[in-house]
């Protein structure tokens, strides 16, 4: 049963002992997990990070491998340029006093991605439970609507997590709704998702990153420490949402990178939206035929062929209020 005094998804966590936070689609996304890993550190669980990563990994020295696509991310860890957002975080949390390894997956198809993972499940123990965070919301996309956003490596994520039968609680955290826009992605068609997911089971509600928490106040420390570390590249994403949890709203201007599109900051998207990885991925509808693959441009093609058999795509709804 869950109650309104505790959001669902920490209900489904608070049995597990060990958890894995693990960012879902590359990049700075286990930056938007870290609030959560916080969170079930203060509840005494013994909690790890890990990310599908963006970064030169096949350039890290052999002994930052656990075995074939893991990496385990320190912050002496040395690599090629200067991108490595894995890093960035293992040497704000070292800063912070807290365990600072993040560990890393190279881009690779659905098959070696749950290989990896399995094999850093056997590193650090029987886990519990697993939680993917997308920071945005293109996770949530089925595969039937206008636009599909940068799917391929969440998709990634969520299949080969899907297939770990072994750990009892697999669950998906967004944080950053809209920040999806400017790749396409309509989020009214999300808000529709959400709504599939609760009649079936598997909505377990949002909850929001407050400023003046511990969490919140850290997560906006980590975000302007990875923004010092990675000028040329910082993440639109937490950017974002860190310039929502700041209380801005419209067109905030926080990169360059974001030159010549209007952004629209504002509370939703510090709000965390939460489901069931299970029922995520049944409801899926090309999810079953990335199960073969092994090089990440093969999810790009599976998807490009799905999308060319589709009979419609649910076009994009503006949202009424």
């Amino acid at each position: 049963m869950f109650s309104l005094h505790e959001p669902a998804l920490f209900t489904r966590l608070r049995a597990a002992r060990r958890v894995l936070v693990a960012g879902a689609g590359g990049g700075f996304d286990v930056y938007a997990g870290l609030p959560l890993a916080l969170a079930l550190q203060a509840a005494g669980k013994e909690v790890h990070l890990a990310n599908l990563s963006f970064a030169d990994l096949y350039g890290l020295d052999l002994d930052a491998w656990l075995d074939q696509d893991v990496a385990a991310v320190r912050p002496d860890t040395a690599a090629r340029g200067d991108y490595f957002p894995e890093r960035t975080l293992a040497r704000w949390l070292d800063r912070q006093g807290l365990p600072a390894t993040v560990y890393a997956f190279p881009l690779t198809g659905v098959g070696p991605l749950r290989a990896a993972y399995r094999t850093l499940l056997d590193h650090l123990g029987p886990v519990d439970a697993i939680v993917l965070v997308d920071g945005g919301t293109d996770i949530l996309l089925r595969g039937d609507e206008h636009g599909l956003g940068t799917p391929e490596e969440d998709m990634a994520s969520l299949a080969a997590v899907a297939g770990l039968d072994d750990v009892p609680e697999r669950l998906v955290a967004c944080l950053g709704f809209g920040v999806d826009a400017h790749h396409g992605v309509n989020h009214s068609l999300v808000l529709e998702n959400l709504a599939a997911l609760d009649r079936e089971g598997g909505y377990l509600g949002a909850f929001s990153l407050p400023r003046e928490s511990r969490e919140g106040a850290l997560y906006l420390d980590a975000v302007a420490h990875a923004q010092e570390c990675t000028p040329d590249h910082p993440s639109i994403v937490n950017g974002s949402v860190a310039a929502a949890v700041r209380g801005a709203f419209g067109d905030v201007r926080f990169t360059e990178r974001t030159r010549g599109s209007e952004l629209f900051i504002n509370p939703l998207m510090s709000l965390y939206f939460c489901v069931d990885a299970l029922a995520l991925a049944r409801r899926n509808l090309y999810l079953d035929r990335l199960e073969n693959t092994a090089l990440m441009r093969q999810i790009h093609s599976v998807i490009a062929e799905f999308r060319d058999e589709l009979p419609r795509q649910r076009p994009p709804r503006a949202y009424p209020h």
